[in-house]
């Protein structure tokens, strides 16, 4: 079935009578003694279809030869029994129901229309008020003549008794506006109507329930209504009142464009599901486990018909207006039970609520995340993961008998295919005896087969990658040790799943995309992802280091072969520096050991000759991938892998308590830090400091103190003699930091309690000394918060990742090059606050000005900056800012272009059309997220930065929350009068400018946070004066929206650099780009919009241009910032919406706005389980798309 939308709209009582095959009136399922359905129950086979193929209820037809026949005896149609999962049923109501959806949620749709206050129409429907549905105006003529009449005759009565006369009129006056007041829609009180009702019976008529409602409803004409909504909106004042009446306004026009009428929305037919959706399992012992909507239809039913029963018996009005306030109840409950709240719940027989309609449809659990965007596939596997040191990069190893059940039906179809066995029967048994015949064929099947290997959690694309398989006879799948850094696995007990991939275009995948050696570049930031660590690091640092006095220094050889003779036949030390003849006759001094290393370089490659640690190897792993190309860098990764693990193992490096030496100066360095902060302690007791001040300058003198220690730790490994392996090990960066070895041999520290507040008590011992009881105790502090840390942020991690590939999935690379002139200014002063150098910054950015150092060009304009143009930039202090092409100034519509994005960073290459570039954003900034949560846990609780300014602080950006600890901004141009200290704050005074006007604004800061000015200085509008961090809806609106680009480019930046994981800017600006991507109408032209209404910028602008191309007035908008979840939430995709949040609020918006769903990003396909229009199955639609931006404010 190929379609390219999906709309929703309000169901009509003609159209869910259209749906249906027949009215289901009695509760019965199916019948327990034949186990067969009930007629005319809830699985009836007249109304949904037959349960056996071709077969009808009575036996009469069977077959498929009678096939579209309806038996005329049972009245059951013979097909296919699959039409039960299609064929809906329908329940006539003995009384309209209002749909508690558009009842209630926020804003309520039925209040809008009938304007009434909700809560009053929830009283309306509940039975508990009653509405006026008509007046009678010539009844309420003659009523009011009577009343007059009434009046004279008793003046004249009263004529001497003036004061009964005046009762007489004041009470008549009441009654006459009394009568006046009434009008349709009003809303009475019981003790109100009953009142009127025996006063004036002919004047009004009021009723209860939804009915009423519909009635209204029923009345209104949308011309009118506009016209008057209208009116009212020019005349009011209240801004929630203006708001209101947008909405109505914006109901009214979807409502007529739609052909769609307000009274559809309480309902008289109720749709019921098809059987197979709703069904009845039998469980042994003659059970059935059913659907809870069996259930919820059953009350339905039950009411319904009594209902009807108690009608037609003119039962008296109290008994029937219960029994519709159950309906009504009931009908509730199956829509929606977990929205009735309180007592109203509908329990089950143990005592749980119901699973509604609307509770299957949202949350985890839900059918959109559950079962439509996530779904549990065949042909996979999952075992422990163990390392396989001798499998290439592209390889992995399986167990035989699961490769054997992956590869099943591969294998049956050779073996069928061999002769060895004729029927899938037979070859099946053949598999389960397992001779050496099926081990070949399984060899055989899996020669050009690849399969996937993902872990859990999935953070980013490298999370699953393709191998090929190699079978082992073990029970665990073997992987190679480099692709441990992308799956972030370890092998402490870490599990692995295994998918094959079926098709030929899924294997070409695999094979072409996801091959673990085509996966070597991260995307975060270009660097490699599959670089050495560990055992590989600490052999190749071995293998290059030199050590002083060795056998054979100082030789010299005539080529780099004799020196390997020499070392082989044991006349020189691999470690000794010796003078070796290079090629080009240079004499170069080397090791043995370099000498071996560069053996596993290409032969071109320049001579390795330093100490390889591990920075050392990812800087060579990089140079050779962006010199030799991704396809053969594998093969030297392969040869580096093999050399490390060799000379690991030859090296001998062991680890004992005796490697950790205590540095002599600790004891001095502590005693001086003890007497500072003696002193500390008397002066506050004297009264010079306060506690707050004291406490501040003792952990101060503390955190000094720490750094002394830090700084001596790695000298007292050093100095303790030559091939310290605990220093081996930490210099070459295989395995530890300093910051461990400080707290093994240093001194903890200082450490923070759970509340994540620093314990001014330090811990002077450190591991190796041994702790004093109190020092443990406070130890203990900071390595429980450590670990709740880490399991509590884990989850807000992935909870960020969901939401910013929520907010980013339809970024995709549309077109080529969209042919701006635009861009942004990278400046080399943002990188270098928080250690990012500018070349690399910059790196895979396409440039708008050529970049010059004098007259030489280093990148043209046009053009990408590459690895050679980064060290370049790197070292060239006069290049201060660059222009580059950016996301945030494409012109492309509902994408980007590939100029404006630049290289692929996982590829290495000009980014292709269809990638999807949003996806890849978030989860470059989402993964490393995880990583800062668990930094904490690493760091093993040690004060300091602790991660609660990291991922709070980017949730807080990507929001745009109300920061915690905001700064002040100028509001307006001006001069500082003075700055006065109060007791605990400090006041600023601003004098600002405005025209001729000038006025003084006092800003109070609390006293300990530091100004950014002084008494005198001119500060411009959005200054900002102190520290803290900046509110991006302010500086939106004093400086406009490059400035908070910048600021929240460098903002994320500076939370994730020094935590060592590099971003590339552009993926932030992917995400900054979505905040800016929605607008709010102003005026709407000659086009469809509704002032107020908010569309995504894109939409906004291309109807502009067809608005224009036919000549009328285009639309005028306003440009928002919003925070991440409400652009998910805004988005043109109902789909996408509804699948990520608040589903029911997103459902009835669209279905009362008539919405029609492009499918355009990929969630939408998911869904609906089409290809999603990315990769491989992005297909260009050849149409231009790019932006004007005039109309926009």
């Amino acid at each position: 079935m190929n379609f390219n939308s999906i709309k929703l709209k309000v169901a009509s009582p003609e159209e869910i009578l259209k749906w249906s095959h027949g009215e289901v009136t009695k509760p019965e399922t199916i019948n327990y003694r034949t186990q067969r359905p009930e007629k005319d129950g809830l699985f009836s086979e007249r109304i949904f279809g037959p349960t056996k193929d071709y077969e009808c209820y009575c036996g009469k037809y069977r077959r498929v030869r009678y096939k579209g026949l309806t038996c005329d005896k049972c009245g059951v149609e013979v097909t296919h029994s699959s039409v039960r999962r299609e064929r809906m049923g329908h329940i006539s109501l003995a009384a309209p129901v209002a749909h508690i959806w558009f009842l209630k949620v926020v804003p309520s749709r039925l209040s809008l229309f009938a304007d009434i206050p909700v809560q009053k129409l929830e009283k309306v429907v509940y039975y508990a008020a009653y509405v006026i549905t008509h007046i009678n105006d010539d009844a309420r003529k003659r009523v009011l003549k009577e009343l007059e009449d009434e009046v004279k005759m008793k003046k004249r009565e009263f004529e001497d008794d003036k004061a009964k006369g005046t009762l007489v009129e004041e009470r008549a006056e009441q009654i006459k506006k009394q009568l006046k007041s009434l009008k349709e829609g009003q809303i009475l009180a019981e003790a109100e109507y009953f009142e009127l009702s025996r006063k004036y019976g002919d004047v009004l008529e009021a009723l209860s329930g939804a009915g009423a409602i519909r009635q209204l409803l029923e009345k209104i004409d949308f011309k009118k209504l506009l016209v008057k909504t209208e009116k009212e909106l020019e005349e009011t004042g209240d801004e929630g009142q203006k708001r209101k009446l947008l909405m109505r306004l914006r109901l009214i026009h979807t409502f007529t464009r739609h052909h769609m009428r307000p009274e559809w929305m309480i309902m008289t037919q109720l749709p019921v599901l098809p059987p197979e959706i709703r069904p009845m399992v039998a469980l042994d012992g003659g059970r059935y486990a059913t659907s809870d909507l069996n259930d919820l239809y059953r009350r339905v039913i039950n009411r319904n018909n009594r209902l009807k029963k108690l009608m037609e018996l003119h039962a008296p009005e109290i008994i029937v207006v219960n029994e519709k306030r159950m309906l009504q109840e009931a009908v509730d409950a199956l829509i929606d039970n977990a929205s009735r709240g309180g007592s109203a719940v509908q329990l089950s027989a143990q005592k749980r609520p119901l699973r509604s309609l609307a509770d299957i449809l949202k949350g985890k659990q839900g059918r959109f995340r559950q079962n439509l965007l996530g779904k549990r596939v065949d042909y996979s596997g999952r075992s422990v993961i163990i390392v396989g040191p001798e499998l290439p990069l592209n390889c992995c190893g399986l167990p035989k008998k699961m490769a054997l059940e992956l590869f099943k039906p591969f294998v049956i179809s050779r073996i069928i295919s061999d002769g060895l066995a004729h029927t899938i029967k037979n070859a099946t048994r053949l598999i389960e005896q397992a001779p050496a015949e099926v081990w070949a064929i399984l060899e055989e099947v899996i020669k050009d087969k690849k399969v996937l290997l993902n872990r859990a959690p999935t953070l980013h694309r490298l999370g699953i990658q393709a191998f090929k398989p190699v079978l082992h006879e073990e029970l665990a799948i073997k992987i190679p040790p480099m692709v441990c850094s992308a799956f972030n696995a370890d092998f402490d007990g870490d599990q692995m799943a295994v998918h094959l991939p079926l098709s030929d275009e899924a294997q070409k995948e695999a094979t072409e995309l996801m091959l673990a050696s085509r996966n070597i570049l991260k995307p975060a930031d270009g660097a490699p992802v599959a670089s050495p660590s560990l055992d590989i690091v600490l052999g190749c640092y071995y293998l290059t280091s030199i050590v002083e006095g060795a056998k054979g220094e100082g030789r010299t050889f005539s080529s780099t072969d004799e020196a390997k003779i020499a070392f082989e036949a044991g006349y020189v030390a691999i470690n000794a520096l010796v003078k070796v003849l290079m090629g080009r006759g240079n004499l170069v001094e080397t090791s043995v050991g370099r000498i071996i290393f560069n053996g596993a370089l290409p032969a071109n490659f320049d001579f390795v000759n330093s100490i390889m640690n591990k920075k050392g190897l990812q800087k060579v792993v990089a140079t050779v991938t962006s010199e030799y190309g991704i396809d053969n860098t594998w093969m030297i990764l392969d040869a580096i892998k093999d050399l490390g693990f060799k000379y690991a193992t030859l090296s001998a490096i062991t680890w004992s308590m005796a490697d950790l030496i205590i540095p002599k100066e600790k004891k001095a360095i502590i005693a001086q830090a003890e007497k500072e902060v003696d002193v500390i302690e008397q002066q506050y007791e004297e009264g010079f400091l306060t506690n707050d001040e004291r406490r501040e300058r003792v952990v101060e003198t503390w955190t000094a103190t720490m750094d002394k220690v830090a700084k001596v730790t790695p000298l007292a490994l050093k100095d303790s003699g030559p091939g310290n392996s605990a220093y081996s090990i930490i210099d070459s960066g295989a395995r530890g930091s300093w910051a461990s070895a400080m707290q093994m041999i240093g001194m903890k520290g200082l450490v923070q309690n759970p509340q994540g507040d620093i314990i001014e008590l330090p811990v002077k011992s450190s591991f190796k000394e041994g702790l004093s009881v109190l020092e443990f105790f406070i130890n203990s502090h900071g390595a429980r918060k450590g670990l709740t840390d880490t399991a509590l942020k884990t989850a807000e991690a992935g909870y960020l990742t969901r939401k910013l590939v929520d907010a980013s999935q339809n970024l995709i690379i549309r077109e080529d090059d969209c042919k701006t002139s635009e861009g942004i200014e990278m400046y080399r002063s943002d990188g270098d606050e928080y250690g990012y150098a500018f070349g690399t910054r910059c790196f895979s950015r396409t440039v708008l000005e050529d970049v010059k150092i004098g007259n030489k060009i280093i990148v043209r304009a046009g053009e990408s900056v590459t690895r050679e143009a980064v060290e370049i930039i790197n070292n060239e202090p006069k290049i201060d800012v660059i222009k580059v092409r950016s996301p945030l100034r494409c012109k492309t519509l509902y994408g980007v272009c590939s100029k404006c994005y630049g290289y692929d960073l996982g590829r290495g290459e000009m980014i292709k059309t269809g990638e999807a570039v949003g996806i890849i954003a978030a989860q470059s900034i989402g993964e490393p997220g995880t990583q800062l949560t668990l930094r904490t846990f690493h760091k093993g609780g040690i004060a300091g930065v602790d991660i609660t300014h990291g991922l709070p602080r980017v949730q807080e950006i990507f929001e745009c929350r109300l920061p915690k600890g905001k700064a002040i901004l100028a509001e307006g141009d001006g001069v500082v009068e003075e700055i006065e200290d109060k007791e605990a704050l400090k006041a600023i005074r601003l004098k600002i400018m405005k025209g001729k006007k000038e006025k003084v604004v006092e800003y109070l800061v609390p006293r300990s946070i530091r100004l950014f000015v002084k008494v005198g200085d001119v500060v411009e509008r959005g200054f900002q004066l102190c520290e803290g961090s900046l509110d991006l809806k302010e500086l939106f609106e004093y400086r406009g929206i490059e400035a908070v680009e910048r600021y929240a480019v460098n903002e994320i930046q500076r939370i994730y650099v020094p935590e060592g994981n590099t971003i590339n800017n552009k993926h932030i600006e992917m995400i900054v780009k979505q905040m800016f991507s929605r607008v709010m109408i102003k005026e709407s032209g000659e086009t469809d919009f509704v002032p107020g209404e908010v569309i995504e910028k894109s939409r906004f602008l291309e109807i502009n241009r067809e608005t224009r191309k036919a000549g009328k007035a285009p639309a005028k908008a306003k440009q928002l910032l919003l925070g991440i979840t409400r652009v998910s939430l805004s988005t043109e995709s109902f789909l996408s919406s509804a699948s990520f949040q608040e589903t029911n609020r997103v459902l009835v918006a669209a279905a009362t706005e008539g919405k029609e769903d492009r499918l355009r990003g990929l969630k939408e396909n998911v869904i609906i389980g089409k290809l999603i229009p990315a990769g491989t199955g992005y297909h260009l639609t050849g149409t231009e798309e790019f932006l004007d931006e005039e109309v926009l404010e």
